[in-house]
């Protein structure tokens, strides 16, 4: 395994990030895992060297951070694992409610937000539920469009202050908005954020238009979801059928078939599979490969086998050459923006 900085900070980071999204409660999503069918997952991940996992508050309602919290206490020594959570959207006592599909109106008054209330709540239950002293990096999840930022980066750094993070990090938003964010924070002295979890695959770059050079040029860990595209990229969706895949996630995933069904996505997919072919590696490998050519410090890896643990690994080893990059690139067409929200 090979091991970088988190942007420009000391605190060092295997180059596949394991998202723990994928484990928690089947009750909140069908294809989500249970405790004991991750356990073998999360298992193989620390033999193979990772040690940076990441999940969220409103992953199955709080059972994704149990999980978390649990495993990471049976198979690795806490100085040395790197654990991320976020911040944002409500835990909800019913754990068949997707929170982020809830309106505004619909959640009780300060149970989500980055205000400075909630987010001093958030990060107690946060810490409770993984069972640990404190998060290695807490993100905000996304923008929250009722509280000025100012509130939000001032709660954050008072977070750090106080022992309950060690760094903070943001997810999607447009590039304006974080560097605002980060202006604050030197402006009054607060913690800056150090990574910026992004929208980035293959088939979806909207982001190298701002976020991405702003983040490389400033330093900031690029640590992107869904850099499969939701596993489109490994080659399991059909133009004929889009509701046919190799996995329940594919065959229910609404979000895929609104975003990545262009035709040109599935001439990338083509390129990638010919590709993969001609390395006699996986998708897999090559798509991760490439987003570790473009910069990314650590994708975020959602894995249901230990196969696909050992392909993500297996991708830091692989090195693209320029015209194999131009290649997977040339049939890409811009895409609406997604995932701001």
């Amino acid at each position: 395994m090979q091991y970088v900085n988190l942007g420009r900070t000391g605190m060092r980071v295997s180059r596949i990030c394991l998202g723990m999204m994928t484990y928690g409660s089947p009750l909140w999503r069908e294809w989500i895992l249970d405790e004991a069918a991750a356990r073998p997952i999360f298992r193989r991940a620390v033999e193979l060297g990772v040690n940076f996992f990441d999940t969220a508050d409103m992953y199955s309602n709080g059972e994704s951070e149990r999980v978390t919290g649990k495993l990471v206490r049976e198979f690795c020594r806490r100085e040395e694992a790197v654990v991320a959570t976020k911040v944002l959207y409500p835990v909800m006592d019913d754990p068949t409610v997707d929170s982020p599909m809830l309106p505004v109106d619909k959640v009780p008054p300060n149970r989500r937000g980055l205000s400075r209330k909630h987010i001093m709540v958030a990060i107690d239950e946060s810490l409770q539920r993984l069972g640990l002293d404190y998060v290695d990096l807490y993100q905000i999840h996304r923008l929250d469009p009722l509280t000025p930022i100012e509130e939000t980066m001032e709660a954050l750094h008072d977070v750090v202050k106080a022992g309950k993070a060690r760094y903070i990090g943001a997810s999607s938003m447009w590039a304006w908005q974080f560097v605002q964010a980060q202006h604050l924070a030197r402006e009054h002295g607060w913690t800056p954020f150090v990574s910026m979890q992004n929208h980035y695959n293959l088939v979806y770059r909207e982001e190298e238009r701002e976020m991405n050079p702003y983040c490389l040029r400033t330093g900031v860990a690029l640590i992107p979801w869904s850099p499969l595209a939701r596993g489109f990229l490994a080659g399991n969706r059909s133009r004929e059928d889009q509701a046919r895949g190799a996995t329940t996630r594919a065959r229910t995933d609404e979000l895929a078939r609104r975003f990545y069904y262009q035709e040109s996505d599935f001439a990338i997919v083509e390129a990638v599979s010919a590709l993969a072919a001609e390395r006699s590696v996986t998708n897999a490998q090559i798509a991760y490969a490439w987003l570790l050519a473009k910069g990314v410090t650590a994708p975020i890896v959602g894995a249901s086998k230990a196969a696909q643990i050992d392909d993500a690994v297996a991708a830091t080893g692989i090195m693209l050459g320029d015209d194999e990059v131009a290649r997977l690139e040339a049939a890409y067409r811009p895409h609406p923006v997604i995932g701001h929200r």
